[in-house]
C-alpha cells in the first residue's frame, strides 16, 4: 500500500477488534501512526481486557507500522483529554480520530431503562463528543485536522428495540455536521460512515426466527475489512474538500446517503388553523410520507 498517510498521527477508538482494528491495521499499513484505544469491554460495555489492544499494536508493529495502545474510557471527558495528549506525547501531533467506540443495550422501547438509554449515549454520542473536543484546540492551532465518525443506518433509517442506539447514531450525524460547519475555518473536516459489517455489536441482534437467522448469515459476509479503505481515503489529501457528508459501506459497496431537505410544501395566505391543517396539509403529503422502514426494507438486494 502507497504511504499516502506517512507522517500523520490518528487515534482510532474501539480499536482493539471488529471495524476499528481493521481501520487501525490500514491506517498504519497507509503510513500513520496509530493509537489502539479499547477498553476492552464486552458488545455490552462490561469488564476490560487490555489483551485486545495490545494484540492489534504487536500486529501493527510486527509489520512495520509505529502503534500505541491506550486503555481510557471515552465516555469521560478527562479521560478523552488523556488519550488525545498520549497520541501528542508519542508522535508529536495529533491529525485525525476515528470515533468507533461503542456498545449496545437494545431493549423494546417501553422496556427501555433508564440506565440503558443513558449508557448508550453515553459511549457512543458523548464519548465522541469527548473526542472530538480534545481535539479541536490542537487542530485550530495546526489549522488542520480531520474527524470520521461512525454512525448506522440503524439510526438513518431505522430497526426494532434500539431507540438509544438510534438515538446515538443520530446524534452522531448532527455533532459531524456541526463540527464540519464550525471549524471548516481552520481546514478541518468532518465526516460519518454508516458500515455494514459483522462485528460483536451485530453478533448480538436477535437470531431467534429463520428470517432473522437469514440475515445475519449475510452480515457475516460483510468483513470489517471492507470498512477500512473508506475510512483511510477519509484522511488522505484526496479528501481535502470532502466535509460534513454521511457515507455507508456495505460489502463492495460504497454509497453517498442523502441529507434531511424539504420534501414537499403547502402555503395558504390566509395562515393556518389546526382545522384546515387536518383538512388540507396532511393528505397533501401523504404520497410523500416515509413509510415505517428498517435497514432490510430499504437495502433489500444482496451485497455484492
Amino acid at each position: 500500500m502507497s504511504q499516502m498517510l506517512e507522517g500523520k498521527s490518528i487515534i482510532v477508538t474501539g480499536a482493539g477488534r471488529g471495524i476499528g482494528r481493521a481501520i487501525a491495521i490500514m491506517l498504519a499499513d497507509a503510513g500513520a501512526n496509530v493509537v489502539v484505544n479499547d477498553l476492552g469491554v464486552s458488545a455490552q460495555g462490561e469488564g476490560a481486557d487490555s489483551s485486545p489492544a495490545a494484540q492489534v499494536v504487536d500486529e501493527i508493529t510486527a509489520a512495520g507500522g509505529n502503534a500505541i495502545a491506550n486503555y481510557s474510557s471515552v465516555a469521560e471527558s478527562e479521560a478523552a483529554e488523556g488519550i488525545v495528549q498520549s497520541c501528542i506525547d508519542t508522535f508529536g501531533s495529533v491529525d485525525g480520530v476515528v470515533n468507533n467506540a461503542g456498545i449496545l443495550r437494545d431493549s423494546i422501547f417501553h422496556k427501555m431503562s433508564e440506565d440503558q438509554f443513558d449508557l448508550v449515549i453515553k459511549v457512543h454520542l458523548k464519548g465522541s463528543f469527548n473526542m472530538s473536543r480534545a481535539c479541536a484546540p490542537h487542530f485550530r492551532t495546526q489549522q488542520s485536522g480531520n474527524f470520521v465518525h461512525m454512525t448506522s443506518t440503524s439510526a438513518l433509517i431505522g430497526n426494532l428495540a434500539q431507540a438509544n442506539y438510534m438515538a446515538a447514531k443520530l446524534g452522531v450525524v448532527g455533532l459531524s455536521k456541526s463540527i464540519a460547519l464550525d471549524m471548516s475555518r481552520y481546514n478541518v473536516r468532518s465526516n460519518c460512515i454508516s458500515p455494514f459489517a459483522w462485528s460483536r455489536l451485530i453478533g448480538t441482534l436477535p437470531s431467534d426466527t429463520e428470517e432473522q437467522q437469514a440475515r445475519l448469515e449475510k452480515v457475516k459476509q460483510m468483513t470489517p475489512e471492507k470498512i477500512a479503505p473508506l475510512a483511510t481515503a477519509l484522511f488522505s489529501d484526496a479528501a481535502a474538500d470532502v466535509s460534513g457528508q454521511v457515507f455507508a459501506v456495505r460489502n463492495n459497496e460504497i454509497f453517498l446517503m442523502s441529507q434531511p431537505r424539504p420534501v414537499r410544501s403547502v402555503h395558504t395566505a390566509e395562515g393556518w388553523t389546526p382545522e384546515t391543517v387536518s383538512a388540507q396539509v396532511f393528505d397533501a403529503f401523504k404520497a410523500s410520507m416515509y413509510d415505517l422502514d428498517v435497514t432490510a426494507d430499504v437495502f433489500t438486494w444482496d451485497p455484492v
